[in-house]
């Protein structure tokens, strides 16, 4: 027992390459997130608004993230096991589809990438006790949101909120923040971006954020506490001047264009994360 104990610290480079292993099954997992629960949103909306029309529903097959099983989005052709090997089976496939030779995006491995490193990290910062499992079902939940949302602009509920309620969990017993500490945060956190929306939306009569990004910053209020906020909000910030920089000087951007304010927000808290708060405090620099 006190083997485990101390296999499980932080430090460990073992335990971190196990947990890069896992963050790469993971990882595998978060792309079938990331493409389907977007669809199952849509297909979910698109019945609701048939049956209160009385039309016949439009999507009767099962949908989910187990059904039906993988396949090409291209050729819809059934991907067998080997195909779906983390980084793996991309790069010995070239990335391309081994039955129509249809591209297969870079993102896919990116993602698996990411989560390893993450979980890695995660895993050397605070080990693999309750406190390090933790984090890195947090840094999953925020991979897949950052994703979703450069997709698709939007910050599904089926990941925020089960986010925020896991982080106040996560915080009963003190864990990363005192507990009254991530209830402010999680107030605090949807409080402050809803007013920065409405003042904007006052100034410009535009929307500058969409409720999802409300509800992602209450959830890393809960994690961090809200004494994280300010600079996590000023990262976030930065993070999407230097995005949409970025964009308009590729040319795949238009001066006031909207741009996904998700993945700026993940980010900013991924990094809080791994750092556990601390340098992000501000009353750390009060004194």
């Amino acid at each position: 027992m006190h083997f485990l104990e101390a296999y499980a610290l932080p430090g460990n480079p073992a335990l971190a390459g196990l947990a890069a292993l896992l963050g790469l099954l993971v990882g595998s997992f978060l792309n079938v997130v990331i493409h389907r629960l977007p669809i199952m949103m849509l297909r979910e909306t698109a019945n609701f608004v048939a049956m209160e029309r009385g039309e016949a529903l439009p999507h009767q097959d099962r949908y989910n993230l187990c059904l039906p099983p993988s396949a090409c989005p291209h050729c819809a052709r059934p991907l067998a096991p080997w195909h779906k090997l983390p980084v793996l089976s991309w790069l010995l496939l070239r990335g391309r589809c081994s039955f129509c030779q249809t591209r297969i995006s870079a993102r896919y491995p990116l993602v698996e990438l990411l989560t390893a490193l993450l979980f890695a990290l995660v895993a050397w910062r605070f080990g693999l006790g309750a406190t390090g499992l933790a984090v890195m079902l947090c840094s999953a939940f925020l991979i897949a949101l950052a994703f979703i949302d450069a997709d698709t602009m939007l910050l599904p509920d089926d990941l925020t909120l089960p986010l925020l309620w896991l982080g106040l969990l996560v915080n009963l017993n003190h864990r990363l923040v005192a507990l009254p500490d991530a209830v402010l945060g999680a107030a605090a956190g949807y409080g402050v971006l809803w007013l920065i929306f409405w003042i904007f939306k006052l100034a410009t009569g535009k929307d500058g954020l969409g409720y999802g990004d409300f509800k992602l910053m209450a959830a890393l209020g809960a994690w961090l506490g809200w004494q994280a906020l300010p600079l996590v909000l000023l990262l976030a910030s930065v993070m999407g001047a230097l995005l949409g920089l970025a964009l308009m000087v590729g040319g795949r951007h238009q001066r006031g264009q909207a741009i996904p304010f998700g993945p700026c927000l993940a980010g900013a808290g991924l990094l809080a994360l791994l750092l556990d708060g601390t340098w992000l405090n501000l009353t750390h620099f009060a004194y």
